[in-house]
């Protein structure tokens, strides 16, 4: 059955969207069940990375399934006041304070490049094409791209990709800093993982609290968000792995956080 394939090792966690017949297309049950995993990977302190993929080497995703979708869709009050399913899909992965990875193997469209928005970390294999083409169905790139592409890329190259509703290549998507890295397909998920590693590596806390400061600081004045900076930087003062830290760096050995 297609759906969603999840497993964690090492601390490391991996979603991988796991329907390549239909280029990792997202059905309402695969939508809750993504719902899920966000929650479990918010509230599990043994989860320190989460990295998000898609199955095969032609997509990514390329958002919802529209044959499961059409005529079936929730009604705006079920939108804007219902179940979490109903819901921006997305912005549960900024409600979550571990940081995510999008390992984008392939296309990813609409949806599913909304998808990748929402994460922290963007890299993407040599194969890997961009597009917000819902302007060409008659709508709107609605899970947030309105408002995250333009503070990511700046608005004339976002407003390029969503009126016209062209796709990009990987070279073009590093250039205008849609990605941080473009990799050979078959070194993708490597390259995600050695990134994984050196996060999960810093004190959980610490990591924590950089995702979470960014993520606010963006939409507040600049002094606000100086002042909450100061505010977590004392909190993190006192706590064990801050001490852990610092004694490891003097006896030249590799700190052991506790996330305490």
């Amino acid at each position: 059955m297609p759906g969603i394939s999840f497993s964690v090792q090492d601390q490391i966690a991996t979603v991988t969207i796991d329907r390549p017949q239909a280029m990792n297309a997202v059905t309402p049950s695969m939508r809750a069940e993504l719902h899920g995993i966000w929650e479990q990977v918010r509230v599990d302190p043994q989860i320190r990375v989460l990295i998000v993929t898609g199955a095969g080497d032609k997509a990514f995703c390329s958002g919802g399934d529209l044959k499961t979708t059409i005529g079936g869709e929730a009604s705006f009050a079920q939108q804007m006041f219902g179940t979490p399913m109903a819901r921006d899909l997305h912005a549960g992965l900024e409600r979550c304070d571990t940081p995510i990875i999008a390992a984008v193997n392939g296309h990813a469209i609409a949806g599913g490049m909304q998808l990748a928005l929402a994460c922290d970390i963007r890299i993407c294999a040599e194969n890997a094409r961009f597009a917000l083409s819902e302007v060409k169905i008659g709508t709107l790139p609605g899970a947030g791209a309105t408002q995250r592409l333009p503070r990511l890329i700046g608005q004339s190259d976002a407003m390029l990709m969503m009126l016209t509703g062209d796709a990009i290549d990987a070279r073009e998507a590093l250039r205008i800093g849609l990605v941080s890295r473009v990799v050979p397909q078959d070194k993708l998920l490597d390259e995600a993982r050695a990134i994984a590693k050196r996060i999960a590596a810093g004190a959980p806390l610490a990591v924590r609290a950089v995702k979470r400061l960014v993520n606010r600081g963006m939409d507040m004045p600049l002094s606000a968000a100086l002042e909450a900076e100061r505010y977590a930087f004392g909190l993190l003062h006192g706590t064990e792995d801050r001490i852990e830290g610092r004694r490891a760096f003097v006896e030249k050995r590799k700190p052991q956080f506790k996330g305490k």
